[in-house]
């Protein structure tokens, strides 16, 4: 049966000059309406007094009726509503203590972006007019989007380098569960490999960052010795530097694409190490190369994807001594530096550091998927709870 999920299918389009002075406009007065909300909620906080949406946007309404902020009235109502409330969804995360005060939108450093739902655009015959234009976006359909689709949001976005891109929130009933196996892999993450796989197969890193580095670094420079202000040169000079960036990161996220994408199809059960991956940036010496190989993202991917086809990941507890436990025999090895990569244990068996990880990874998840979470093998209690937990999330019938 069909899985229904609402997925984005984001395309690359060509604005008019119009259009794209529109959009721009539309950008800066959702900056402007975000940021003196944030500014009135953080007074009324600082008086002990609590501001939602429903008081910010009457607040919208009387900045539009003032002489100062009556451009407002010059763009869609819609986006600036939806800077609202974006910004309580920000206020309800920092409460719930799943992300840090929201910040003030930067209008060189921010991203650029409008959102549109359903009475602020029109969607006919594969064309899209957002409120306020006249012509509809010319859109590159990339890939066409599923028959008879009706987006119900619309986001309108434009990246540090000027591409300009559309993302169609739509229902998406096409996807179905594959047909189950039998097949379960662990997965252990890596930096000399990004992934070292539980029946020993090790799929290199690309290292994307570090093959355009040189490259990067004189951009850089070259951005760096230019004087500070609105200047067209040093314009032209942040552009270069953010199409390098937007190269790694394209190169980057197509690569976890596929990667994911192909582990999600042959196996059934995946197994995964819970990492803190937020922990292990703040190491100076590996920062830089655990950023570029995009655990978090790949995580991520693995997750949405078991969700859409009907299969199971399973996230192992990270204090589970993976690397140092026998795959073998059970017997945990003393302490293993990083620059070990193989060991010998006491039964004899010589063990590649990553594949025995893996191995045990997946051994732990089995464990779990059977008789659910229980105790961690060969180590300490903790404050940390169950070692491992399903994430397959429940499927919605059509």
């Amino acid at each position: 049966m069909s899985t229904y999920v609402k997925r984005a299918y984001r395309y690359r389009f060509y604005p008019t000059d119009a259009q794209g002075a529109e959009l721009s406009r539309t950008f800066g007065c959702v900056r402007k309406v975000y940021n003196m909300a944030l500014a009135a909620r953080t007074e009324a906080w600082a008086r002990q007094e609590q501001v939602n949406y429903n008081q910010t946007s009457a607040l919208l309404t009387q900045w539009k009726k003032t002489e100062e902020l009556a451009y407002l009235n010059e763009v869609s109502s819609v986006p600036l509503q939806q800077a609202l409330r974006q910004l309580q969804v920000a206020f309800t995360n920092f409460f719930g203590k799943r992300a840090k005060y929201p910040r003030f939108k930067s209008r060189k450093n921010s991203r650029k972006s409008a959102e549109y739902t359903t009475s602020a655009f029109r969607f006919r015959d594969g064309k899209l007019t957002p409120a306020k234009m006249r012509e509809p976006l010319d859109i590159v359909w990339s890939r066409p989007l599923p028959e008879s689709a009706k987006p119900s949001t619309v986001t309108v976005s434009q990246d540090p380098t000027g591409r300009w891109f559309v993302s169609l929130l739509v229902e998406d009933p096409v996807l179905q569960p594959l047909a189950d196996n039998e097949n379960a892999v662990g997965i252990d993450v890596g930096l000399s490999h990004l992934l070292t796989l539980s029946t020993g197969e090790k799929i290199a890193n690309p290292r994307h960052e570090r093959r355009d580095r040189r490259r990067l670094a004189l951009a850089q420079r070259r951005l760096a010795k230019k004087a500070r202000g609105d200047g067209a040169n040093r314009a032209k000079a942040r552009r270069k530097v953010a199409r390098i960036h937007a190269r790694i990161t394209d190169r980057r996220r197509d690569h976890l694409h596929k990667l994911t994408t192909r582990l999600v199809r042959e196996n059934q059960t995946l197994v995964i190490e819970d990492l803190t991956v937020r922990n292990m940036v703040k190491n100076r010496s590996l920062a830089r190369a655990i950023s570029d190989a995009a655990w978090t993202q790949f995580r991520s991917m693995l997750e949405y994807k078991t969700q859409w086809y009907g299969r199971e990941v399973i996230a192992v507890d990270r204090l589970f001594p993976s690397s140092r436990l026998c795959s073998h025999c059970g017997t945990l090895a003393g302490k293993l530096p990083l620059n070990v990569r193989t060991w010998t244990c006491d039964c004899g068996m010589v063990h590649d550091r990553d594949v025995n990880a893996a191995k045990n990874l997946l051994a732990a998840g089995l464990a779990v998927s059977v008789c659910g979470a229980g105790a961690r093998p060969q180590r300490e209690s903790s404050r940390m709870g169950r070692s491992a937990m399903k994430q397959k999330p429940p499927r919605r019938e059509p």
